[in-house]
């Protein structure tokens, strides 16, 4: 496999799916990451494919207990006093030096909760179905020290039980949702469909600054969010595209988000509400307009 791995998204749903081809697995509130173990140690990959192995020493120390040539896929996190586990302990030692990721580490240390292998020593595992790889990685997991903090996602095939899942979860143990997997999928980059989530998330109003496509009919809308970041939402329906075009007023230049993407900016005052926990990694949900 090439450095960065390309990762597999999870599109957001209302419901989870119905049927015998579907594992359901416990939606962790953390920082994606892939470890790689290599024949000279342990290198971590982020989201956007940055090396973040500086700031989650600990987790490399423990990858080294993998076997030369794992590739896995999963979710760094750190718990709380209460145990529950906490994003904002996550995202501090994220945005640490190395000197003080070490600090908080011996503070908080992270686990490392592992739902995918992309390879194994015996070579790429991608093409296989989901079910393979599951056991695949259950199997590896099991030869690991028995105070590892590699530890594998929890996962069920009943449906009830992922729904208890996530209505006990939340509030006790910070469980963001539920990420089903069509069993016989392979693993595939982006958002396929073989991956749906549903998560616990509240809306949040939010200021629009401009839009992509046609005025009179807007694909995205560029949306201002509470950290003062600029996002383009995901595509907007037919029917809620239909009823902020009128509220629109394009200004005559172009403008960009700090992930580079265009749009055309807007004057005057136009707030929409997001669903709040799409925001985090500056994908926005837009919900209806206020």
């Amino acid at each position: 496999m090439d450095w960065p791995a390309s990762i597999a998204l999870a599109q957001s749903v209302p419901e989870l799916p119905t049927g015998t081809d579907w594992s359901y697995e416990v939606k962790l509130d953390g920082h994606r990451m892939i470890m790689w173990r290599t024949d000279d140690g342990v290198r971590l990959q982020a989201r956007s494919g940055r090396d973040v192995t500086a700031v989650w020493g600990d987790l490399a120390v423990a990858g080294h207990h993998l076997p030369a040539g794992t590739v896995l896929d999963g979710e760094a996190v750190i718990t709380t006093e209460d145990g529950r586990i906490g994003f904002e302990a996550v995202q501090a030692r994220a945005a640490s030096s190395p000197a003080r990721a070490r600090r908080l580490a011996s503070q908080r240390p992270a686990h490392y909760i592992a739902f995918d292998a992309l390879q194994l020593p015996s070579g790429n595992v991608r093409p296989r179905p989901y079910s393979e790889r599951r056991a695949a990685l259950l199997n590896l997991l099991a030869g690991l020290p028995a105070n590892t903090p590699i530890q594998a996602v929890s996962a069920t095939t009943d449906r009830d039980t992922a729904l208890t899942w996530y209505n006990t979860l939340h509030n006790k143990h910070g469980v963001e949702g539920i990420v089903a997997k069509r069993t016989t999928s392979p693993y595939r980059a982006g958002r396929t469909g073989a991956w749906l989530k549903i998560r616990h998330a509240d809306t949040i109003e939010a200021a629009v600054v401009g839009f992509t496509g046609a005025a009179r009919q807007p694909r995205a809308l560029a949306i201002r969010l509470p950290d003062g970041r600029v996002a383009l939402s995901q595509r907007l329906s037919t029917a809620l595209a239909t009823r902020i075009a009128p509220r629109l007023v394009p200004q005559s230049r172009r403008a960009y988000t700090q992930g580079g993407d265009a749009y055309t900016p807007v004057s005057g005052e136009v707030v929409v509400e997001v669903v709040a926990g799409t925001t985090r990694h500056a994908v926005v949900t837009v919900v209806r307009l206020r």
